[in-house]
């Protein structure tokens, strides 16, 4: 099988590989560079938990070829000193039970931080349930992570 190389910037670091042309950005992280943080569940992008940020915008890697990837990707592991309170509050809140999703829903909401929630309580949470809607969580019921992501937002606003 015919490979290419590439360069990928991944949370902060380049790194020149020669992958297939039909890898995806998912098996790259995961087998390439050994990070295990964004996960395969559905393999199809449709269920989140492969989510990665490409220049902050949330991505699933389970359906992105490596090879066209352009700009800086960020996965989990390094958003890990960035998301401390937001993954203190999914503790705090109840917002993982398996923790299979939580990878995927974290770098989600890390993204939706990033920009400026609503102050209205009622159209913060509508905001923080659509964006985190592309993010299947079997177990929680969501509820605890929505609760997870407005308290880590509350957190943010007064710092």
């Amino acid at each position: 099988m015919p490979s290419t190389q590439v360069a990928l910037h991944v949370n902060g670091e380049r790194h020149d590989l020669e992958i297939a042309p039909g890898d995806t950005l998912l098996s790259v992280l995961r087998g390439a560079l050994g990070l295990t943080g964004a996960k395969e569940a559905c393999g199809r992008g449709e269920c989140g938990a492969c989510t990665v940020l490409v220049d902050g915008v949330p991505v699933l890697s389970c359906v992105s070829l490596a090879c066209l990837v352009r700009g800086d990707v960020t996965t989990v592991e390094g958003l890990a000193n960035e998301c401390r309170d937001l993954r203190e509050a999914f503790a705090d809140m109840g917002g993982f039970q398996c923790g299979f999703c939580t990878s995927g829903q974290i770098v989600r909401a890390a993204a939706l931080l990033r920009s400026d929630l609503p102050t209205d309580r009622s159209e913060a949470e509508r905001m923080v349930r659509y964006q985190i809607s592309g993010n299947i969580c079997r177990c929680t019921g969501y509820v605890g992570i929505v609760a997870a992501v407005k308290l880590a937002a509350e957190q943010q606003s007064k710092a």
